[in-house]
């Protein structure tokens, strides 16, 4: 299912030896979903690759801004991967938007400005690559109801195997209930194994590397996949196709897959660590001799997430969220400590190899954009460096709890506006470079605000 494949030339022979029947371009909205249309193979040629291919999307967020609305996908070669749910056989690709009038690419675009982050890493010579690597949470119903009638007010119902929602329903459980504490329940506790095993065996076949893969601490069949770190842009590209494994995957069992950060009441949520490293070349960066074998440029890169946190609450936690309530296993304080899950960053303790070495950022839930989001946190940390950020000593080890930064997160939802706010004063760090641009930042403010 997965092509190794580099240039168009590539793309185009396996399209041939393949006997590929449809294409289908994919790409990515300003909020974060993916968005595409497909074309037959007698409609594609080395030209797409040069010209992209056009379409007119006056709904789609951020085509909005442009005039005339028509805009062009070019398609990434190294992006390309068969479907693994199509009827027919079908190509796969991301692809980039360029503006057909000036032939630049759209600033708006958020694969764009995931690159223009990498970018500005290499210019600003503090490191040549940025990894990112996913914890992914989240929860799959076996049934989920949304009722929007015209005669009938909103309603939305949800049942799960394992909740205690489900005893009314016969042999739903069958008695065996989570009630919290349910990290690693083996089966028949843990109901999903055969459903997370199919995902990870097609994301194998992709080519997307899992680590592991487990039931998560909730009562309502919520688990989480951990993929191998790639690249900033490679790795958002790769969440987007897990997310869509995952919700195929679900709905041909009939259930319902979702990544919202609070899907039932009083319940864990979805969250997403994200876990960052800045290479030169094959030589790590953040492994050093200071706290929990950090080097500077580790610490400066915590200290610069902390310092513009509530901001980057904003694009990385973007929905009405309770998960930043206490007891609910989130980070709601301003720090970051080895091995612990209580602060918002976190120096994970795996192996003594220099190359395990990185920052782990517990904030943001699986609802972001993650080609937004990765960047932001990507000049997030750079600013740190640049300003030689400390948001903690980093001469005094902190191991205990209490001596941590008491210092609560504010929160993402909309209706309190303050992680937007936040934004609105605090966004100077990500314009650096014009990886992020005013109109992009006012957009997205915009969008958010009216919603």
């Amino acid at each position: 299912m997965s092509y190794n494949l580099k240039t168009p030339e590539d793309v185009l022979g396996a399209i041939k030896d393949n006997k590929i029947q449809r294409i289908d371009l994919r790409f990515t909205d300003l909020p974060g979903r993916w968005r595409h249309f497909s074309t037959p193979p007698t409609a594609f040629d080395l030209q797409s690759f040069a010209r992209g291919l056009k379409f007119d999307g006056p709904s789609i967020r951020w085509v909005e801004n442009i005039q005339g609305n028509d805009v062009f996908v070019i398609p990434d070669p190294a992006s390309a991967f068969l479907d693994p749910f199509s009827e027919m056989p079908t190509l796969m690709l991301t692809c980039n938007v360029q503006d057909p009038v000036s032939g630049q690419r759209c600033a708006c675009d958020p694969r764009h400005i995931a690159q223009k982050a990498e970018a500005y890493l290499e210019a600003s010579r503090i490191g040549d690559t940025a990894n990112f690597g996913l914890s992914l949470e989240g929860i799959v119903f076996n049934d989920a109801r949304n009722d929007y009638s015209a005669n009938c007010h909103h309603n939305n119902e949800a049942d799960a195997a394992e909740t205690n929602c489900s005893a009314w329903r016969a042999g739903a459980g069958q008695g065996h209930m989570l009630h919290d504490a349910g990290y690693f329940p083996p089966p028949p506790l843990d109901a999903l194994q055969a459903v997370r095993a199919e995902i990870v065996a097609i994301l194998e076949k992709i080519g997307i590397k899992v680590d592991i893969s487990h039931y998560e601490d909730a009562t309502g069949n919520r688990g989480a996949i951990d993929m191998r770190f790639a690249a900033l842009t490679r790795m958002a590209d790769n969440l987007m196709v897990c997310k869509y494994v995952i919700k195929k995957v679900a709905r041909q069992r009939g259930m319902t897959a979702t990544f919202m950060p609070q899907a039932l009441f009083a319940n864990q949520g979805a969250g997403m660590h994200v876990h960052q490293s800045i290479w030169q070349g094959e030589r790590p960066l953040f492994a050093g001799d200071g706290y929990a074998g950090s080097s500077a440029l580790m610490r400066h890169y915590f200290a610069g997430l902390l310092e513009h946190a509530p901001a980057l609450l904003a694009i990385c936690t973007p929905g009405a969220s309770s998960r930043f309530a206490s007891g609910f296993e989130v980070p709601v304080n301003l720090g970051y400590l080895q091995r612990h899950h209580s602060t918002a960053c976190c120096v994970p303790m795996h192996r003594p190899d220099p190359k395990a070495k990185r920052v782990e950022f517990l904030c943001p839930d699986p609802s972001c954009n993650p080609y937004l989001a990765f960047a932001a946190m990507l000049m997030a940390g750079i600013d740190g460096f640049d300003n030689r950020l400390y948001n903690i000593d980093p001469d005094e080890p902190i191991e205990n709890l209490a001596n941590a930064q008491k210092v609560a997160i504010p929160p993402p939802a909309p209706g309190s506006l303050e992680s937007l706010d936040a934004l609105q004063a605090d966004h100077a760090f990500l314009l650096k470079g014009g990886v992020f641009t005013p109109d992009v930042i006012e957009t997205y403010l915009s969008h958010k605000r009216a919603r």
